[in-house]
This record gives structure tokens, sequence and C-alpha cells, in this order.
């Protein structure tokens, strides 16, 4: 249901002005919807312009746990993209920011593609996030819950090896899109979607930010939507 959402959106963008500007979370969670996404029919990829989410400072295109890795693996190889703009770990991450973030206000944004963290965290943005900042990107420490999140996902064998810094599109500018789309599915998202959808909006359950966007759709399975009350669910 979610990748066929996001592809009426996609679609919509390239009617209305010829082509779509979008931002791709990628990790474990969000995987089986980016294969349903590249399989469904009539989308023109070569219309798409993609914008990358989030990266580990220092942690090379080659490791198992890159982003950028993933994003190419799941999305961009997958449908022949030609326009794409990948957050550099390895490069200076100053530089990165500055000019990843220039090419993505030079325009609108259509759609965001995000999911939500065990801790809450949309994009790299750890609790507290910061709710006020206007700069694209941001050079975010990690916290622990964070960190650890990865060595569970099995891309790190303990959290020694997990970075201490990434980079990571602010709060603010992932809710400048026109249109979000979040997909959250699995038990381990719980706590964090009852945190974020039950809970005060809050920087402390980052994700909860999401409720103050005008057109915003999150999509829950079973398991993640496990601890909200029975009102919302029954909503849902």
């Amino acid at each position: 249901m979610a990748a066929e959402h996001a592809a009426e959106a996609i679609g919509r963008a390239i009617c209305d002005r010829g082509q779509a500007r979008i931002i791709a979370a990628t990790a474990a969670s969000q995987f089986e919807f980016l294969d349903a996404l590249t399989k469904m029919p009539g989308i023109d990829w070569q219309k798409v312009e993609v914008f990358h989410l989030d990266e580990y400072i220092g942690l090379p295109i080659t490791h198992p746990g890159s982003f950028r890795k993933m994003l190419l693996d799941h999305l961009i190889k997958k449908t022949g993209i030609a326009k794409y703009h990948l957050l550099d770990g390895d490069a200076d991450p100053a530089e990165v920011v500055r000019r990843v973030g220039k090419e993505l206000t030079s325009a609108p944004i259509d759609v965001a593609f995000v999911g939500i963290g065990e801790n809450g965290h949309l994009a790299f943005n750890d609790p507290p996030a910061d709710f006020q900042t206007e700069e694209p990107y941001l050079i975010v420490d990690l916290d622990e819950a964070c960190r650890q999140q990865q060595v569970g996902e099995a891309w790190f064998s303990d959290i020694s090896q997990v970075p201490r810094q990434a980079l990571s599109m602010s709060v603010r500018q992932i809710l400048k899109a026109k249109e979000i789309l979040a997909v959250v599915p699995d038990s381990r998202k719980a706590q964090a979607v009852r945190a974020c959808f039950e809970g005060e909006i809050s920087p402390m359950a980052p994700a909860s930010i999401l409720r103050t966007h005008s057109n915003a759709t999150v999509y829950l399975d079973r398991n993640s939507a496990a601890l909200l009350s029975a009102a919302l669910q029954t909503s849902a």
C-alpha cells in the first residue's frame, strides 16, 4: 500500500511539473517498501531526482551498513535513476553538507520517504532533536540507542564499530517536503510509535513532529502498531 501511494505521488509530480524530486530513507525497515516501489509499473524513473536522507561519517561505501550503498542497491541501480545526490561519509563532512544542501534547497521536494528509529529518531536526528535549525543537513552525534539499533540489525558486530557521528537531513528540512510517507514496520518500533503518536510533540520523540505536517501518512504493520491505544488502532 505504501509503495502504491508513493508511486502515485511520484507520478503526480511528473505529470504536473515534468519531474519528481524525492527523498529516500534506507535501512532494513525500508527494504520491503523500496522493493515494492521499484516494481511499480508506469514510473518514468529518468524523470526522478533522489536525495539521500542520512549517512554515517567515516564509513566506506563498501561497508554493508553504508546507507548510500543501500540506496544504490535497493533503489537507484534497480530503477536506473540518473540524477541522485549521495552523502559521502568518507569526504569532508562540512563540504558534503554544503554541497548536497545547496542542491536540495534549489527547488521544492515533492515527496519524502522516511522511517522512524527505535528511539523515535527521524533521519539521524536523535532525541533531543533540533526542531529549530533551518540548515538542510547537519553533522550530528548518534546516541547509544541509535547505535545499538544498528548492532541489532546485524550491520555491525558490536557497538564499538558503529560510528559516533553522522550526516543527517534536518527535521525542518524534512518537513518542507510537500508530502511525507513514513514506513514503520516491526515490533521493534512499537514503543517509538506509541511515544511519537500518543505522547507530546517533543524533541524527545523526534518523529512526533510529523503530526504537524499537513500531508503526512504513516504506514504501520500490526506489530509496530501493537502498543497504540484501541481508539488509534481502530482509526488506522
